[in-house]
């Protein structure tokens, strides 16, 4: 009789759920454990102490993910932030800056979330090379605002982009064209996690290539890998050594998110004279938000609750615009010593996101991940400040794509900023059918970019193209059926107009 059925049925003859359950977990760990070491002897000995690393991050994520079933928080301490932990930016702004602004920019350091694909997007490689506005890419945009601001500022902020595996290849040889920007760039690279099996748990792997049919065998696991990947990557020693007290980090896809000096200053010139050592950009919801992570108040510490985390029965109440009024931006500023040290200690506390996929061959597997700004409550003195909601200008979907390339921005310095011809500042509510899904399609259905000062709302479905200098005000709805095709003709100027059926303008 194996050990695992005596200790089965061991557990059994005790009549507790709770040590059936032990063991099986106990096996499960041992196994995965097993499995890991073997993938470990297939690593060339130049890749043998950073896949050591991966490997270890993953199992400690993986027994932490055993011991952890269910909603994470307990529904009934979640309270509303305290008035002053949630700041108004207006009152961050009216402080003004110091003569000193130079000296506390040479404090700073920019990090790029830059680890995802451009696959949802229909593209091929880094998300980061897709371009968005006058040829210019998101790293473009990017790179160009940070030489902005040493040149005006004669500072040295650097940039640090957080790769991938997936991207890792493609943007170190797009960096090259940088070499003459007054930019540094450095690079480290996100952890490479294996995905496991849904039913057996065990890791899909079986050497630590990633090609072939080992492609779909592992990922990155999620952006709160930010504090141990670079921490492991020595750049945060390096950057703590030449003086650098904080980082910005942001997506490299949200392009409002630029440095803001009055929320610097108040982060190295705090008011009360102690120092925060983690920010998190907050920004009010809309409609279009309601599944975004708040700022909560859980056992007297500030917390971010995502949706995945809340119970069923209270997943209406999260969403309620009226209760929680704010979401995540994930624009956050982050004390460097606090990394250091919460690193160190092994205290830094992140939820475990459990994602499901499918891969190609119909395999379902789990990736365990993690979220940035799910540490806030690890670090001491942070704090919420409610931004404009233009330092939330994601680019998730064509239809995004879409306001950015048009003439509701204007594009200065890399930054882009709402056109003061626009009389409303929000935002259109622009929604594109998936025959517009790929960039590529996309662009293709455009001869030009509408005139988009006027409107309100635009939603378009099936076979549409537009002509040159098309303008759209007001809500506009456009809807080829299937088999219909509608051509939007050169010049037309549509304000709150539906158009459907077939309407098709062919050369003669």
């Amino acid at each position: 009789m194996s050990r695992f059925v005596q200790d089965l049925s061991k557990a059994m003859t005790q009549d507790g759920a709770s040590q059936f359950q032990e063991v099986i977990r106990q096996e499960l760990e041992l196994s995965v454990k097993k499995e890991l070491e073997k993938i470990l002897t297939t690593a060339p000995s130049h890749e043998f102490e950073h896949t050591k690393k991966d490997l270890d991050g993953f199992r400690k994520l993986f027994h932490r993910f055993l011991q952890e079933k269910g909603p994470s928080v307990d529904w009934g301490k979640i309270q509303r932030p305290p008035e002053d932990s949630i700041q108004p930016y207006e009152k961050i702004k009216a402080r003004g800056l110091p003569d000193n602004i130079s000296s506390v920019l040479n404090k700073l350091v920019v990090v790029k979330l830059n680890g995802g694909l451009g696959t949802s997007m229909g593209c091929k490689g880094p998300k980061s090379l897709i371009g968005v506005r006058n040829e210019n890419t998101f790293l473009d945009l990017t790179v160009q605002q940070i030489e902005h601001l040493n040149k005006t500022y004669n500072t040295d902020v650097p940039l640090v982009l957080m790769n991938s595996f997936n991207t890792d290849e493609d943007t170190k040889k797009i960096l090259q064209k940088y070499s003459h920007c007054r930019v540094k760039i450095y690079t480290f690279n996100q952890s490479r996690y294996p995905r496991i099996n849904k039913e057996s748990l065990l890791p899909v792997a079986k050497d630590v290539s990633y090609s072939g049919e080992n492609t779909e065998a592992w990922y990155p696991p999620g952006h709160g890998d930010i504090y141990a990947s670079f921490y492991n990557s020595g750049l945060l020693d390096t950057l703590i050594g030449e003086g650098k007290e904080y980082i910005f980090v942001s997506n490299i896809d949200n392009l409002g998110a630029t440095v803001d000096l009055y929320i610097l200053n108040h982060l190295m010139n705090p008011p009360n004279g102690k120092r925060c050592e983690f920010v998190m950009e907050v920004t009010n919801k809309t409609r279009a938000d309601v599944k975004g992570g708040t700022l909560t108040q859980y056992e007297g510490k500030l917390r971010l609750v995502e949706i995945a985390q809340v119970p069923k029965a209270h997943v209406d109440e999260f969403k309620s615009v009226s209760k929680f009024k704010i979401f995540n931006t994930n624009n956050l500023w982050i004390s460097l010593a606090a990394v250091k040290r919460l690193q160190e200690q092994n205290a830094i506390d992140m939820e475990i996101i459990v994602n499901p996929k499918t891969l190609d061959g119909g395999l379902n597997v789990i990736q365990l991940e993690t979220a940035v700004g799910a540490a806030i409550k690890s670090f001491e003195n942070s704090l919420g400040i409610n931004v404009p909601r233009s330092r939330f200008l994601p680019v998730k979907t064509t239809s995004d794509l879409l306001l950015v390339m048009s003439n509701l921005y204007s594009l200065n310095a890399g930054s882009l900023t709402m056109s003061e011809k626009r009389e409303f500042p929000t935002v259109p509510l622009v929604k594109l059918g998936s025959s517009f899904t790929k960039v590529q399609d996309y662009l293709r259905r455009f001869e030009s970019i509408p005139d988009m000062l006027e409107l309100d709302h635009l939603t378009v479905s099936g076979d549409v193209t537009f002509g040159k200098n098309v303008s759209l005000k007001g809500t506009v709805i456009i809807i080829a059926n299937h088999g219909d095709r509608i051509d939007i003709p050169p010049g037309a100027v549509l304000e709150n107009k539906i158009v459907s059926g077939n309407l098709r303008i062919l050369d003669h």
